[in-house]
């Protein structure tokens, strides 16, 4: 599996619009600096399938800087904006397939993209420059999309139905949580000695919704992956800073950081 990630930043970005924290001039100063963080969004390939796990505002950007011009399906954490609001950018995945574009979900996700995009999941017949979506509810069931199978994990976040994801392809596994505030103690055991793991640790302070890096390195500890990597990172989280708060197992993630499993 190779694994791409698209954006590691929180819901607001980094550079946040209107701040002049060291951090965000950095960023906006530098385009190549691991401080600059699109929304969160990853990548998962192999030899034969695309993933793209959710679809933010910045998904126009990031399909741009990473040449993304394929995938085999979209698979959805939850729907907050921030994972949610690239809908429509879809459509260009849709352009060179005959098939609908597979979407994968919770059921409170997928009838909420339904809710908000009607027009899109209306059963009628569509031009090729409009997104076709297929919606898949998997309801916390594992699923195989080409040769990847997934395992959805259901976790805590904002009390609404959120989910990460553990893929595996190849004798490899990998588990991707980009939001959490707490994990189900019947959720734990699937993201136990994974071979990479990457978690929210959204800041240093406590957050209400989110790990914090503190919470984080614990979550980390009990788990046990392999390799561990930080996602979901907030403005003032400086990439430096994180990595040297980090013990040699964990790292934090930047946009563009490509993980060969």
């Amino acid at each position: 599996m190779r694994l791409t990630f698209l954006g590691t930043g929180s819901s607001i970005g980094t550079p946040r619009i209107g701040c002049d924290c060291p951090v965000c001039c950095e960023a906006l100063l530098n385009p190549a600096s691991p401080n600059r963080r699109m929304r969160a969004a990853l990548l998962v390939q192999t030899a034969a399938t695309t993933l793209l796990v959710d679809a933010g505002p910045d998904l126009h950007e990031q399909a741009l800087r990473f040449r993304l011009r394929h995938i085999d399906a979209v698979l959805f954490t939850h729907e907050h904006m921030d994972h949610t609001a690239g809908f429509d950018e879809l459509r260009a995945f849709c352009w060179f397939r005959e098939d609908k574009l597979p979407l994968w979900g919770g059921a409170h996700c997928m009838g909420e993209l339904q809710r908000v995009y009607p027009w899109a999941f209306a059963e009628v017949k569509r031009a090729r420059s409009y997104i076709r979506p297929e919606a898949h509810v998997h309801d916390g069931h594992p699923f195989a999309i080409g040769d990847i199978a997934v395992t959805p994990v259901r976790v805590e976040h904002s009390g609404i139905e959120t989910y990460g994801y553990v893929f595996e392809a190849e004798g490899k596994r990998f588990g991707y949580v980009p939001d959490i505030k707490t994990l189900p103690a019947a959720s734990a055991p699937l993201l136990r000695g994974l071979d990479a793991l990457a978690l929210s640790a959204l800041a240093f302070e406590p957050y209400k919704s989110h790990l914090n890096v503190e919470e984080c390195v614990a979550l980390m500890s009990e788990l046990k992956p392999r390799r561990g990597y930080l996602t979901h990172i907030i403005h003032d989280a400086e990439h430096r800073r994180l990595r040297r708060a980090l013990p040699d197992s964990l790292s934090p993630a930047h946009d563009g950081l490509v993980v060969e499993l």
